[in-house]
């Protein structure tokens, strides 16, 4: 099952079996595509390129117990990612406020973004977790934000 957060741009244009979620969700239950590139790094959350194809990048990223990613976008790109293994947080942040929202996710879950749309992923667990992360187009860079007691979200 996915989630679609409110703030997500769904694309007409893109075929059903091409949305990312689908696609993240395909290659999570195909191990044999990506388990010889899976590690875990001590001092930092892992990613590795699995496949670019279709003007989509799909992305293994491992976790091990409290890494994090910064609270972020992925600037215009849309895309999913789901839970392989293990357990994760999205924290989701509401643009113009200080509000944000949960999400606890177990293997098997998917949650998809769309422009704009500003989260942080932690693996609050005391396992391991995987995941695999599908963009449209590159992978893009980060943009980092911070949400602000009185202002609201921020873009640092």
């Amino acid at each position: 099952m996915f989630a679609v957060p409110p703030n997500t741009i769904a694309l007409t244009a893109t075929p059903a079996d091409s949305h990312p979620a689908l696609i993240a969700r395909r290659y999570a239950e195909d191990r044999s595509r990506w388990a010889h590139l899976l590690r875990y790094d001590p001092a930092e959350r892992f990613a590795a390129l699995v496949d670019r194809a279709d003007g989509q990048e799909v992305w293994l990223m491992s976790w091990l117990p409290g890494q994090r990613t910064d609270l972020h976008d992925h600037s215009s790109a849309s895309g999913a990612f789901t839970v392989v293994s293990g357990a994760l947080t999205e924290r989701v942040a509401v643009p113009g406020r200080a509000a944000e929202a949960l999400h606890a996710l177990v293997a098997g879950q998917s949650r998809v973004f769309g422009p704009g749309y500003v989260h942080q992923v932690t693996n609050d667990s005391p396992d391991p977790a995987v995941s695999i992360h599908v963009y449209r187009a590159a992978r893009p860079a980060m943009r980092n934000y911070r949400i602000d007691p009185v202002t609201g979200l921020e873009r640092v």
